[in-house]
């Protein structure tokens, strides 16, 4: 069923864990401020025409480096959209550790997401200065990341601008954590008109990437009075995990969230939930509480709709919050304001 190998320990920090994220419809209220943008998969076409292919050349490269950058982009995309909208404003670095990515929720975002970003924009700058910006970007290597991990391509909308605010207290609440139940989850959810197949089908991002440990060692030990371990999750998984998370693990020790092809964005995810292999709480309720547990099932023997549904959300989730006219700017540097 899964390998030991496959538990593989990590003792740097690029950990991306929690890979879920709200998505607004155009069709009911924006969740965010912000004037409406006309998105369009040719945007650049001829302002900068060979935008995508420096993109994708230079997350290849990313990934070719570290396998980390395929979850640390996708996390950083979600965590950018869902605080204040698709305005790269989780990328600003702030000289007072006051901005998105200094929130508690945000310090465990890898490095490599911000790298890859920061790269890419320094190519793309060179070939057409002052043209694209970060959020865009963002969006481009979002979508090349799983991709290049085997995962379905979508055509990205273009045309966001850069936010001009980032605040670290904006993003307290604003995340769905790992010991959520599917009715937490889906009223985080749905108050962005997200259903709750789309909120299954992005949490199949969990399929590449690692977690702490720290994140769930509840479900480990002195899970309740009467459980030791969480009775939900595989018994020969718990002591595996076990193994690699012992009581008194380190902060920066990790593991696989998929135990058996964490670096292939495939459906694998879902079959791990019915045989008990969901890492988080989140995720093993997606199978365990009856509103959500179709929808896994149906993911689990068909590869074809899981891809299907997760483009469909990704490409709304795009739409969220995007910026345009004075509330936005083309960054010069991902990492800080123009002003």
């Amino acid at each position: 069923m899964f390998s030991s190998s496959a538990m593989e320990r990590r003792r740097r920090s690029p950990c991306a864990a929690v890979v879920m994220a709200a998505v607004a419809m155009l069709a009911v209220m924006p969740a965010f401020p912000g004037v409406a943008a006309d998105l369009s998969a040719g945007y650049y076409s001829s302002s900068c025409p060979k935008l995508e292919s420096i993109v994708r050349y230079e997350v290849s490269r990313k990934i070719n480096e570290t396998v980390v950058t395929i979850p640390a982009v996708l996390r950083l995309f979600f965590h950018d959209c869902l605080v204040t909208g698709c305005d790269a404003s989780a990328l600003i670095s702030s000289p007072n550790d006051d901005a998105e990515k200094d929130a508690p929720d945000n310090m465990s975002l890898a490095g490599d997401g911000f790298d890859t970003v920061n790269r890419v924009k320094t190519a793309v700058e060179k070939a057409c200065p002052g043209v694209v910006s970060c959020a865009d970007i963002l969006a481009l290597a979002a979508r090349d990341v799983v991709s290049l991990a085997s995962g379905p391509w979508w055509s990205v909308e273009l045309g966001r601008l850069d936010g001009l605010v980032s605040k670290a207290s904006d993003v307290d609440g604003k995340l769905p954590g790992p010991d959520m139940r599917v009715t937490k989850l889906a009223a985080v959810f749905d108050k962005h008109g997200l259903s709750m197949r789309d909120m299954v089908a992005l949490s199949g991002a969990h399929t590449v990437g690692f977690a702490h440990c720290t994140r769930f060692t509840g479900r480990l030990y002195n899970y309740s009075a009467g459980e030791q371990t969480d009775p939900s999750m595989n018994k020969d998984y718990a002591a595996q995990l076990m193994e690699a998370c012992p009581r008194d693990v380190g902060k920066t020790i990790a593991v696989n969230m998929d135990p058996v092809s964490p670096i292939v964005f495939d459906n694998v995810y879902y079959s791990n939930l019915v045989n008990g292999l969901g890492l988080f709480t989140s995720d093993q309720v997606l199978y365990t509480d009856g509103a959500s547990r179709r929808t896994v099932e149906e993911f689990a023997v068909n590869q074809t709709a899981f891809f299907d549904a997760f483009v469909s959300s990704m490409v709304r989730l795009g739409r969220l919050g995007v910026k345009a006219g004075k509330d936005g700017e083309v960054r010069r540097d991902c990492t800080a304001f123009n002003h």
